[in-house]
């Protein structure tokens, strides 16, 4: 997503609009370079016909420009540039740039050959668990609400994948779990993450992770805690121009509702 992202900048300079302005003569851009690059784009995005009706409510039409001077000064991380505020920030930029959402622009590019194809794919499928892990996370903190539909852009919605996440997250949300985030006792850390199968139309991707979580049942504030370290492989395939998420082998995913059911 490294690639996708310095691209995007670039992109960004090079529009007509951008270039006609006062921004297009200044180099480097400043505090007041980005006020205005965020009310350029607001305007733009308030007329685009991707951005009417529930998707207009959903993303919004605007970037602050505080929000757009660290996109351009920062370098890419995946812990700070694949949260779900941020994915929606990357949407709107690329509605801008007259694409329909990220995944239009990264086909894109891909289509276009603007990087090595073997090294695309292993950055964009990697990038995919990455923007996965950090979903799930957000998932777990609506619970006992059971939101399924904030994986839509990341696992296929006929795969396993999903019908296994709504199995055992069903019987949590019913036991009414709650996530505990105060002072950060809830948090995940992706140690490794290896591509270990590629071919045209789907990838294997292996990762060492770290889930250290804490649930408490609402009515009793009883805890139940999850602290493992484990091996995860993830299936991605491209169906429709589209790669996502197929299926994960994960040999914990049932773990605290085998120890909720024990317990008498």
């Amino acid at each position: 997503m490294r690639s996708i992202y310095n691209l995007l900048k670039e992109e960004i300079r090079q529009q007509p609009i951008i270039q006609n302005s006062i921004l297009g003569n200044s180099n480097p851009w400043k505090r007041s370079h980005y006020v205005i690059l965020s009310e350029i784009i607001k305007e733009d995005l308030s007329k685009r016909e991707e951005l009417q009706n529930e998707r207009k409510f959903e993303l919004g039409t605007s970037i602050s420009h505080i929000t757009l001077q660290r996109f351009f000064e920062s370098d890419y991380h995946y812990k700070t540039h694949n949260d779900l505020r941020f994915l929606k920030t990357l949407d709107k930029i690329c509605i801008f740039l007259c694409f329909k959402d990220l995944n239009a622009f990264v086909l894109s590019v891909k289509e276009n050959n603007v990087y090595n194809e073997s090294e695309f794919s292993k950055e964009f499928t990697s990038d995919i668990v990455y923007r996965y892990c950090h979903t799930n996370f957000e998932f777990f903190k609506y619970f006992p609400e059971l939101r399924l539909e904030i994986f839509k852009e990341l696992i296929f919605p006929e795969a396993p994948f999903i019908e296994r996440i709504k199995n055992y997250s069903t019987k949590l949300c019913d036991n009414g779990l709650k996530l505990f985030t105060h002072n950060n006792r809830s948090n995940f850390e992706i140690f490794d993450l290896d591509v270990i199968s590629e071919e045209a139309d789907k990838m294997v991707i292996k990762t060492q992770e770290f889930w250290n979580l804490v649930f408490v049942v609402e009515e009793t504030g009883e805890e139940y805690i999850v602290n493992e370290l484990n091996t995860q492989i993830y299936f991605i395939k491209n169906i429709d121009q589209k790669w996502m998420i197929w299926d994960n082998y994960n040999p914990n995913s049932g773990l605290l509702n085998n120890v909720i059911n024990k317990k008498p």
